[in-house]
């Protein structure tokens, strides 16, 4: 056996027997061997380590034949505590949660248009510093997770350009490990959101999902077989930049007929403004679904064709993808009512094969508002799990 193989594969077999507890528990050491196919000893050993470390407790609920009730393994809620913060265009959210990502504590901070990098920062650290705060035993928190929307360099947690707020190289990770002194992690927030999904979204046990953020911009993340995909130059997932029509309008990317620019709140408003003789000067994408839902015909046909355009889109990405699974979330889909019926339509007028119609899932998220925040969360629990 090379050097090195035996503590990988101990490595291997922890994470499989960590996670089979996570997605299955409360189960008995018997169970987790007979479905992993992990020797009884080895189970046990490495049980073993993981009460140690906090990770795991045992607690009797099994049923028994006779005799002795089996003990039963559990992830041990209070045993380490994580911090995950979303980073938005408005608001700068913090949450503290424990390992299977149930939300404890949280704080928020609205953010001011045209911020500095000083300022960005100063409430960034804010956020951090109350759900720091409100956990007694600073030991047992893991670390920070935060997501920030716009371009980030993963590896240096650097947001690197955030077309927002207009700032550029925020050292994110640098600044909070200095203040904090615990792991920091960050990330894109379309990219979080799909992390979100893809571990408390309640999706079972897929191997492939997207989730795709439409709000003021669009994003998407791509999750395989547990791991966030990134491509060759780490641009994989930029969904919102998929040309939609050559000449099409101006995107705030410098090219032209981005998807970005059919389907954002701002992108139907437009749309709504040049197809709606009375529309109001100050309409928002909200006042649409308003009309839409005092069932104004002229505000119909807007969502109804945003759907459709959304569709497209979607279709666009399992012809190239494939996944088990699409997930929709962001502001845009607070109008699912008038929009999924139009997206379903499309799927089964333009998507290739009958299997593609037919076996392809797609979801309004059902996390909300909190799937990036407890993506940010997951960018830590990855680590351990």
């Amino acid at each position: 056996m090379k050097r090195g193989t035996f503590q990988l594969m101990k490595s291997v077999n922890k994470s499989t027997i960590l996670n089979k507890i996570r997605l299955c528990e409360p189960l008995s050491r018997a169970k987790i061997a007979q479905e992993t196919g992990i020797t009884p000893p080895t189970v046990s050993s490495i049980v073993k380590e993981l009460i140690a470390e906090n990770l795991v407790e045992e607690s009797i609920l099994g049923e028994s034949r006779g005799g002795r009730k089996p003990t039963m393994l559990l992830i041990k809620r209070n045993g380490h505590y994580i911090i995950g913060i979303d980073a938005g265009s408005n608001v700068i959210k913090g949450v503290a949660t424990d390992l299977v990502g149930t939300i404890l504590s949280e704080t928020e901070i609205k953010i001011l248009p045209h911020i500095s990098k000083e300022y960005f920062l100063q409430t960034l650290k804010e956020v951090a510093r109350t759900i720091f705060s409100g956990i007694k035993d600073k030991k047992k928190i893991v670390g920070i997770g935060v997501a920030m929307h716009g371009v980030v360099d993963v590896s240096a947690g650097v947001s690197l350009y955030s077309s927002n707020s207009g700032l550029r190289d925020i050292p994110i990770k640098e600044e909070l490990e200095k203040e904090f002194n615990v792991m920091v992690m960050v990330e894109n927030n379309s990219r979080t959101m799909a992390l979100g999904e893809y571990w408390f979204g309640d999706h079972e046990e897929v191997d492939s999902l997207v989730a795709i953020n439409i709000g003021r911009g669009v994003g998407s993340g791509i999750v395989d077989k547990g791991r966030l995909y990134y491509g060759a130059q780490d641009i994989a997932g930029e969904m919102g930049h998929m040309v939609m029509e050559l000449n099409g309008r101006l995107c705030s990317c410098g090219n032209r007929g981005c998807f970005e620019t059919f389907v954002t709140g701002d992108a139907i408003v437009k749309r709504a403004k040049e197809q709606i003789k009375d529309a109001p000067a100050d309409l928002t994408a909200e006042d649409v679904y308003l009309y839409a839902k005092e069932n104004k015909l002229d505000y119909l046909a807007i969502l109804e064709e945003t759907g459709q355009l959304i569709g497209i889109g979607v279709v666009n990405l399992i012809h190239m993808l494939n996944p088990n699974k699409i997930v929709l979330g962001g502001g845009v889909l607070n109008s699912e009512e008038f929009l999924m019926p139009a997206i379903h339509r499309t799927i089964q007028e333009r998507a290739l094969t009958e299997k593609a119609r037919m076996n392809t899932n797609i979801e309004v998220s059902m996390l909300g508002k909190n799937a990036t925040i407890l993506g940010a969360v997951a960018l830590l629990l990855a680590e351990i799990f």
